[in-house]
């Protein structure tokens, strides 16, 4: 009897893992030559696969980090394994609003055209704070990309059809926004939760916006990916993980999947604002849905970030 539980066990676990690790490969073999490509955070996981994939199909690619040793070394092996020698590497620093200010305006000086752009730098569930006074979560995985995006949308509009892609995570649905509070920063998994809901509501919006001007936005569930960001816990912890990502984690590569499918289909023009996972529109829960909140979202993110003339009041605390 013992045997036969183990060797159930042990075949519940396989289909399981086999399940959760079958993915949606994108099979669209469109070019992209003569487009240009920006990927944050594209020095590792999901972003460096992503560049190599769009650069492998013709596209001139971007990718930034805020670490340029980083940096230079992705870029080389981006160049290697796509074989392609049109990829730039930008220092970027998605936790500082001037850093973003800053590229922003000297991409704009050095290149004239943008087509697609993947918002894919982000931080883990961590208790820290950015060096404007925001929660790391909110401020790198929404402020920032918000900034960045609005500093740009001209160009991807005078570029149209143009694309966004902004990489969210289907934990999204476990938290709701606290407009009373949107600089929460107490628990990091809620944090978490909370800026990857914000990237969904951002996300629906900016489609609204931009949809009279040829620019399709799109957010993206990569899967829950094995990467090195366990490396900022400790050794049990990674342990525990390194257990549970080995049966319900993918690969980078296979993760980046949904994300080239986004940058690169013509399918996901009929869903504009939509969230997508597996290569395929996925439905949204009835809370996340909600345009009142995707707007009074965008026009609290304009204020916290300065973009609006006259700054409203601040909706979250920036004390520490």
């Amino acid at each position: 009897m013992y045997v036969l539980v183990t060797v159930l066990v042990a075949l519940l676990f396989t289909l399981l893992q086999r399940r959760i690790k079958s993915r949606r490969m994108c099979l669209d073999v469109k070019r992209l030559d003569g487009k240009t490509v920006l990927i944050t955070g594209g020095a590792s996981g999901i972003g460096k696969e992503t560049a190599i994939a769009l650069a492998r199909r013709g596209a001139r690619v971007y990718i930034t980090s805020h670490d340029e040793e980083k940096g230079e070394a992705a870029l080389r092996e981006i160049k290697k394994e796509s074989a392609s020698m049109n990829v730039r590497f930008c220092i970027l620093n998605m936790a500082n609003l001037q850093s973003i200010r800053n590229f922003c305006k000297e991409f704009l000086n050095n290149e004239k055209s943008l087509h697609i752009l993947i918002n894919n730098d982000g931080v883990p569930a961590v208790l820290d704070w950015t060096d404007n006074g925001f929660s790391m979560c909110f401020g790198v995985n929404h402020l920032g990309p918000f900034l960045l995006t609005n500093l740009l949308l001209e160009r991807l509009k005078s570029c149209a059809p143009s694309r966004i892609v902004n990489i969210t995570s289907n934990v999204h649905k476990y938290q709701k926004l606290d407009f009373a509070d949107l600089n929460y920063n107490i628990v990091p998994l809620f944090s978490y939760c909370r800026s990857k809901l914000a990237n969904v509501y951002f996300t629906q919006e900016l489609g609204r916006q931009m949809e009279r001007h040829g620019v399709t936005a799109c957010a993206v569930h990569p899967g829950y990916v094995v990467g090195d960001w366990t490396s900022k816990f400790s050794i049990l912890f990674r342990i525990v993980m390194c257990v549970i990502t080995s049966l319900f984690f993918i690969s980078c590569q296979a993760a980046a999947q949904t994300v080239i499918y986004c940058a690169v289909s013509d399918d996901i023009l009929q869903h504009n604002g939509g969230y997508f996972s597996d290569s395929k529109p996925c439905k949204l829960q009835p809370h996340v849905q909600d345009a009142g909140i995707a707007k009074k979202l965008w026009e609290a993110s304009e204020a916290m970030v300065e973009l609006t003339s006259s700054p409203r009041e601040h909706l979250a605390s920036r004390t520490r």
